[in-house]
């Protein structure tokens, strides 16, 4: 008797083969009955002995789009009832679209191991984008902000955005369009930060070109084309990331040839060539030589008059590079708060910004009249009072050299 119980049994395996078929027939079979209810799908689900650890794949595949699809694409198996409740078939509206992010939440937060199979079907997916409809990629593009924003459980943003990058999908500008509506969606209810964060845990937030079609990897074409799509504040963050990035370059390049005490004028004639590269705003250009010169300097421990040889020898050594840019009166005005600024910070030279400015005048950096200007009427608040004391004697002298002359 007992022999024959141990043969049943091993027959009652057998007679459950893997067939997802049936699995998918009976997800369909369960929205049909609660006419798409997805509270009471839930319920329903959660009542069910399914082997979803099994066929975790083909759920997500019905929740979607309805139906198993065939392996390797997004077309249904010819022989599976389809419902028409899926995610693909409700509107392209974020109220449409949320009750489903809810749904996989809860499914999740019962059958946490199924976190695999929700990446498997979206990258599945994504790959195939080409093969949905716009308005299909729109409700995937929503639905995928969504699930970040309710930060469904445990989703990688690698295993989103990593499958965009197909190079055929970012020749036809369905990338781009996807990745707009997603960027539009989330920055509903969340910052820019937060955005930010996201995509570099995607390992994307520094190649936000890489979603253009190569013909238009610009920044123009990006700011041109997220302005349109009133995403002002993702072109703002690229134009600083991009000068971020491009000021690192000039600075790198700046050390070096610091370092290697290249000629002047070479040293000049590069820095001039980057900055015209890449654009770079003059006010800029003049702060960027002062941090890379005073970077440069070899400082010593504690030996405060080391410490200030060192930095008015650098000083005098490329007074010739900071001339070459303080162009005209305002630049010279902002080599001196970009000084003022720094004397105030750095307690190194606290007491050197009157030799500094006496520096740069006798070396032709600084005019006469810039440096009477940011005496009576400088702006730049930060350790004014005493600098301007401990500059007094200096303007003395000028005021009484101009008036001999």
């Amino acid at each position: 008797m007992s022999r024959g119980q141990r043969i049943k049994t091993r027959k009652r395996n057998i007679a459950a083969p893997l067939d997802p078929s049936s699995f998918s027939d009976a997800i369909v079979q369960i929205y049909l009955d609660n006419a798409g209810d997805l509270e009471l799908v839930a319920k329903s689900i959660e009542s069910s002995d399914l082997n979803f650890s099994r066929y975790g794949d083909t759920f997500f595949e019905v929740v979607f789009i309805g139906v198993r699809t065939q392996p390797g694409t997004i077309k249904p198996e010819e022989e599976g009832e389809r419902h028409p409740y899926s995610l693909i078939d409700c509107a392209a509206q974020r109220e449409a679209i949320l009750p489903y992010v809810l749904f996989i939440q809860k499914t999740l937060r019962r059958r946490p191991f199924l976190i695999k199979s929700l990446e498997n079907v979206m990258r599945k997916f994504l790959q195939s984008l080409e093969f949905f409809e716009e308005n299909e990629r729109q409700k995937l593009a929503i639905f995928t902000a969504l699930a970040f924003s309710q930060k469904l459980s445990g989703l990688p943003p690698e295993t989103v955005f990593q499958p965009l990058l197909k190079d055929n999908l970012v020749a036809k500008g369905i990338v781009l369009s996807f990745i707009t509506e997603f960027f539009k969606e989330y920055l509903k209810e969340n910052s820019l930060d937060d955005l930010i964060a996201l995509l570099k845990k995607g390992k994307m937030e520094d190649n936000l070109l890489e979603f253009f079609p190569s013909g238009k990897r610009t920044s123009e074409a990006l700011s041109e084309h997220f302005t349109k799509e009133g995403l002002t504040s993702l072109v703002e963050y690229n134009s600083k990331k991009m000068f971020e990035v491009k000021l690192k370059e000039i600075k790198s390049t700046l050390t070096t040839m610091i370092n290697e005490e290249a000629e002047i004028s070479e040293v000049t004639e590069v820095v001039k060539q980057q900055v015209k590269d890449a654009k770079f705003p003059d006010i800029e250009v003049v702060r960027m030589l002062w941090d890379v010169l005073m970077e440069a300097v070899q400082w010593s421990g504690k030996n405060q008059q080391q410490n200030s040889n060192s930095a008015l020898r650098q000083v005098n050594a490329w007074a010739g590079l900071m001339n070459a840019f303080c162009t005209s009166g305002k630049l010279e005005l902002e080599l001196i708060y970009k000084v003022q600024t720094q004397c105030y910070e750095d307690a190194k030279l606290m007491k050197l910004f009157p030799e500094i400015i006496r520096s740069l005048y006798d070396q032709d950096v600084l005019a006469e009249d810039t440096i009477l200007l940011w005496f009576r009427k400088g702006s730049n608040q930060k350790g004014r009072q005493s600098f301007v004391k401990a500059l007094e004697p200096f303007v003395k002298w000028l005021e009484e050299a101009e008036e001999e002359e």
